[in-house]
This record gives structure tokens, sequence and C-alpha cells, in this order.
């Protein structure tokens, strides 16, 4: 089955849907997870959203552990995320999708890891699913590669944060990547992010950072979005083999 994690904008996907079921998935992570399976291009589709219905919890306070492990319990294989960006790219300006193929983690009070009582290891030196990366980008008019700064919310960055974090090879800035791409590693899913850029980041806009120019670029983005995440489960081979399924062989110790 193909997951889908959405954030601003991809609430609608059900709309797309032959037919919706939605199922309280059990966790033992806090949080039971409401999760919908769509009927979409002739396959099943887990869809969650991100913040909640209403949009409604915060960045850092989101059940990352309990969505993941929701997904897998429900055969997921492969997962789309969306995440809402800013960019310290002057190449990947308001309205670009980008995805991303490596992140800096600057999070610092998340719970990072299904591994707290045994030592495991996962490589990451390919931190985002390659192969799915490749599905998107034959899908629609996306930017590939590029880095994934997270940050802790809910505050945006200052302008002193942002030019560190181009100086250390940063490309967009966000607050829902992590450790959601890592978490569904040590699931061994395969898991890649479609980043929409909203504004350029704080010192780099001439403008204050408001939530609402990132809501104006997610409606006028919405329906090119929702086209390109339909095209991407067409084109998904939710079967086939990949790295990220065995991505706990030689990790633990």
């Amino acid at each position: 089955m193909i997951g889908i994690i959405g954030g601003s904008g991809v609430y609608e996907i059900t709309e797309k849907a032959d037919n919706i079921e939605k199922k309280m998935v059990k966790t033992d992570y806090g949080d039971d997870v409401e999760v919908s399976i769509l009927d979409m291009a002739g396959k099943k589709v887990a869809f969650i959203p991100r913040h909640a219905s209403g949009h409604s919890i915060p960045p850092h306070k989101i059940n990352y552990k309990a969505n993941i492990d929701a997904l897998k319990q429900c055969g997921v294989t492969k997962i789309i995320a969306t995440n809402s960006v800013g960019s310290l790219n002057e190449n990947m300006g308001p309205g670009s999708f980008v995805i991303p193929d490596d992140f800096l983690d600057f999070t610092s009070v998340r719970d990072k890891t299904f591994f707290n009582d045994k030592v495991v290891h996962i490589d990451a030196t390919e931190p985002y699913c390659n192969e799915t990366a490749k599905t998107i980008a034959s899908c629609g008019d996306v930017i590939v590669g590029g880095t994934y700064v997270c940050t802790e919310g809910p505050r945006f960055e200052t302008p002193a944060e942002i030019k560190m974090f181009k100086m250390l090879g940063g490309d967009v800035v966000g607050m829902t990547g992590l450790p959601e791409a890592t978490l569904a590693r040590e699931r061994e899913m395969c898991y890649s992010s479609i980043c929409i850029v909203s504004n350029f980041a704080a010192g780099i806009s001439p403008e204050k950072l408001t939530i609402d120019e990132v809501f104006e670029v997610m409606e006028i983005k919405q329906a090119e979005l929702l086209d390109l995440i339909y095209e991407i489960i067409k084109n998904l081979d939710a079967d086939k083999d990949c790295a990220c399924l065995h991505a706990l062989d030689g990790a633990e110790a």
C-alpha cells in the first residue's frame, strides 16, 4: 500500500478518491491514529493529515512515531510526504516543488527513534528513497535534489540561523520533515518528500514572515500538487523491492 502524509493543501486529496474508509489504528506510542483508506487510480492509499483535522497540532507536538507506526500496520511500503518550506536557495523560489535528497536536523526535543531499548544504527547515506524520487520526477515539474533543514518550531527562524543553515549547505527549511523520514527508515518503508516552497526564508525575504503567505501559496499550488500526487500514485509500484525495505539489515548490534 502507498501512504500519504499530508500537510497544508493536501487534505483535499480525499476528493480524488473513488471510495473512502476511515479507521482508527491503535499504536503503542501514546495516540491512536485515524487513517483514511482511499481507492485511487486502482490502488489502495493510506492517508494521514499530519496536523490532524483542522490543522490543529503544531509541528513540535505531532506524534510522528504513532503516525509512522499506523501506516506500517496498514501495510504501507512507500510513503509520499508533503512539507511546506521556506527557501534559502534563489533557484528554488516560491511555488517550486523540491524533492530533497539530504537533510540537516536541528530539532531538539522530539522522540527520534523507535529503538530506545536496544542498539540499532540505521544507515543514512541516502536518507530519502531515491527510487521513489525518480518516480516523482517523472510525474511533474519538480526540482530533484536539495538539502532540507528541519527546525523545532513553532517560531520561524532568525536571519542569523538562516545564514548559518545556508553556509552549511541547506536549501529549504521547514518544521515537519524530521524525525518522520528516519522513523520511516527504521520501519523499513520507502520515504520521499515533496517540499512546497511558500516563501524565501528570514533575512532573504524582504518581508516579515507570516503563516498567511504559506496558506496563500498552498491555495495557489493546491490543484497542481494534488494532480502530481495522483500521478505518483498511478505510477508508483508499491510492490517493487528497494534497499529502504531492508534498512535493518546490518543495523542491529
